[in-house]
């Protein structure tokens, strides 16, 4: 991306800033750190890009997650549809404030306990070794398509107890929502009805016929009047939609960087106890969410000294706040030795990503038993090839096509 001048703001759209943004972000945090920033069907926002700034804004008490919230531009753009406007499906931690957020996510946090995440391990080495040995004798893959983005698909249908009869309907529906690309809206309003109907029909199969899962386990607090039956429901719709985007972008996005980075990678292949600050570095550096979700201003509140008023949204740079050089030392360097700052690539605040153990759990397998598995991987096309998804939240490559040494697994 070509150097720009002071004054004139950079692209913040399209292939080149999908693919490398920190030029961009840079330029934003000296010039135009909270800036006005155009959204498709008429929107805007402004985009925090400054580190403290960033945390000012994600525990603000003052801007809420609720689209009912928003300003009418907003809520007229489409930018919250569908799911917004469907109660069943809109009343979960994401899209609640005070004093309903902190119920609900007391509840459901404890769903991820670090005794339940540790299980997921031995499962996540099993998931990632059956794909590796469907693909090994190949000597080609594609990591998102062949591991990336089933592995976490399959722990979140596990996790809620999907009966493998409804688990290829699952997988083209969560295809569609997924798509980064512009949907047809009446394709999203069609899988949106499946999904309504299958989540009420699973939350009842599971009241009839309970057993050691998430949704049983959710169906129990409504019973224990925790949560409310339109919260359950939401809740089961979030994790089987949004469980997983998270997960799979840092998995395709971790063995890119350290296809990049050989040395750390033969470190990760060989010396485990450094996985974990590889990993937590990968998230910094190469962070899954580009934006923290919708946050709207519930009466005037200053960030990075610009006014946002009332019901205008707000949206927080992850990627630009873990890249701020007044707060990371060479932060365009890869450095899982760096001490200091912590980054925020989960968020910060009341509403920090409560499913981040599972994403680390599964980033760290994942990327760990490809390395050394294949220890001679290396990318089949050059790393400007690669596409990005062009989406306002997540940031990750659409395929990761890679070569090695083909084998027996």
């Amino acid at each position: 991306m070509a150097t720009e001048e002071p004054g004139v703001c950079p692209r913040l759209h399209g292939a080149e800033f999908d693919a490398n943004p920190y030029p961009a972000y840079d330029w934003l945090r000296k010039h135009s750190p909270v800036h006005r920033i155009d959204l498709p069907g008429g929107a805007w926002a402004w985009l925090v890009t400054r580190y403290e700034d960033a945390l000012e804004a994600l525990g603000h008490p003052k801007l809420h997650k609720s689209p009912a919230k928003a300003n009418v531009v907003w809520q007229r753009s489409g930018m919250g549809l569908p799911f917004d406007h469907r109660p069943t499906l809109a009343r979960n931690m994401l899209n609640s404030d005070p004093p309903d957020h902190a119920r609900q996510r007391q509840a459901v946090s404890a769903l991820f306990s670090a005794q339940r995440m540790e299980r997921l391990r031995e499962r996540c080495r099993r998931l990632t070794e059956q794909a590796l040995r469907e693909f090994s004798r190949n000597g080609k893959a594609d990591l998102i398509a062949e591991l990336a983005y089933p592995l976490p698909v399959t722990i979140i249908c596990d996790l809620l107890g999907m009966p493998q009869e409804d688990r290829a309907n699952y997988h083209r529906w969560a295809a569609v929502i997924d798509s980064s690309e512009v949907a047809a809206i009446d394709e999203v309003w069609g899988v949106t009805d499946s999904l309504e109907r299958y989540v009420h029909g699973l939350v009842a199969m599971k009241r009839e016929q309970p057993a050691d899962d998430l949704v049983t386990a959710l169906v129990g607090l409504q019973d224990k009047k925790i949560l409310s039956a339109d919260e359950v429901t939401s809740m089961v719709f979030l994790l089987m939609i949004s469980g997983h985007e998270t997960t799979v972008a840092l998995i395709g996005n971790g063995l890119l960087t350290l296809l990049r980075q050989p040395k750390y990678a033969e470190l990760a292949r060989t010396d485990p106890s450094t996985l974990g600050a590889i990993v937590e570095e990968v998230l910094r550096y190469a962070g899954p969410v580009r934006n923290a979700t919708w946050r709207f201003a519930i009466e005037p509140v200053t960030i990075g000294g610009q006014l946002v008023q009332t019901g205008e949204p707000v949206l927080v740079s992850l990627l630009s706040a873990n890249h701020d050089p007044e707060v990371f030392d060479s932060p365009a360097e890869f450095d899982p030795y760096r001490r200091g700052s912590h980054h925020i690539a989960f968020g910060h605040g009341p509403h920090v990503c409560v499913g981040q153990s599972m994403s680390r759990v599964l980033g760290e397998v994942a990327i760990s038993t490809v390395l050394r598995y294949l220890p001679d991987l290396r990318l089949a096309v050059p790393v400007e090839e690669l596409r990005w998804w062009p989406s306002a939240i997540m940031r990750g490559v659409y395929e990761l096509p890679v070569e090695f040494t083909p084998r027996t697994i």
